[in-house]
């Protein structure tokens, strides 16, 4: 009770000067109304009370002081009471991921049958099923960079075109993950409900490294995409380069749950996690007072009393 006495606050206050004109209207027909106060300048007070006729105090609500009381309330509702804290409209949503993909004829060994790529697109579906309903985004990498798909909520486009792609169609034989981090980021800066990169590589070239740490990346993840009996020193270079973390690869569903955790968790801005100042109005419980007093003037004679 005492915390929500001192969160009470109102969104809009300045409808609040509306009560002004209202209790200066009452006030003035107040003195208009006051026989006694016409004629106290000319008639001695004592007398002045036997004089007046029907002068005794009236106790009756009269429509003047309900209207009063309705136009106090419809202000105050207006106005806007607020006292607690509404979850934003994205506080379950996921945050969306840009998933940046290796396409080279690395990914083509067979050493994660059937082969590097297609271990890739396998987890690729077990992330989209566990996140389903959060935006995906694909970029493609090898010598170069390309946009296969912005954030989409689609999952099925997406994995289609994962499928579509092989290191023959790439135009540039190499590895360029810095430039594939950096468009990412670029897909991530116009999103305002936050995000972040997911990479599936197997290695990283050495001249990718410097780069990586020059590079203003949004929160990321790296699913090394080499058995565990394989060096993945280049990995864990590139993650520490870019502020990430390493999952390796495993053979069940582990290493996607763990992917999953952390996508929602580091890809969340503040207002995602309900954080903002999102407060739920309480005026409307005020109308279906307002609406009974309004019924009054439906009464026949009332403004007349």
């Amino acid at each position: 009770m005492i915390e929500a006495l001192s969160a009470f606050h109102f969104q809009r206050p300045l409808w609040l000067l509306a009560l002004i004109p209202a209790f200066v209207l009452v006030l003035l027909e107040h003195r208009i109304a006051d026989a006694a106060g016409r004629w106290r300048q000319v008639i001695d007070p004592e007398l002045l009370k036997y004089l007046l006729v029907d002068n005794a105090p009236v106790s009756r609500l009269t429509p003047n002081a309900v209207l009063l009381i309705a136009w106090t309330l419809g202000t105050i509702a207006v106005a806007g009471p607020a006292w607690q804290r509404e979850p934003s409209p994205f506080a379950d949503a996921k945050p969306p991921v840009v998933i940046v993909l290796k396409v080279t004829p690395s990914m083509m060994t067979e050493d994660l049958a059937p082969t590097r790529l297609d271990r890739a697109r396998q987890k690729l579906s077990d992330l989209l099923t566990l996140r389903e309903g959060a935006a995906t985004g694909l970029i493609a990498y090898s010598g170069s960079s390309h946009l296969v798909l912005p954030p989409t909520q689609d999952s099925a486009v997406v994995l289609d075109l994962a499928k579509a792609l092989s290191p023959e169609i790439m135009p540039k034989e190499g590895d360029d993950l810095a430039s594939a981090v950096a468009m990412a980021q670029r897909v991530l800066a116009g999103n305002e409900h936050g995000g972040s990169i997911l990479v599936m590589a197997d290695t990283v070239a050495s001249d990718q490294l410097a780069r990586l740490g020059e590079t203003a990346a949004a929160a990321t993840t790296i699913l090394s995409l080499l058995p565990a009996n394989l060096d993945a020193a280049s990995i864990g270079e590139a993650a520490r380069a870019l502020g990430g973390a390493v999952i390796a690869t495993t053979p069940d569903q582990a290493d996607i749950a763990a992917i999953a955790r952390r996508l929602d968790r580091v890809g969340r801005t503040a207002d995602i996690a309900g954080e903002g100042q999102h407060w739920q109005e309480a005026g409307y419980w005020l109308t279906p007072l307002i609406a009974l007093l309004a019924l009054l003037w439906f009464r026949r004679g009332w403004v007349l009393t």
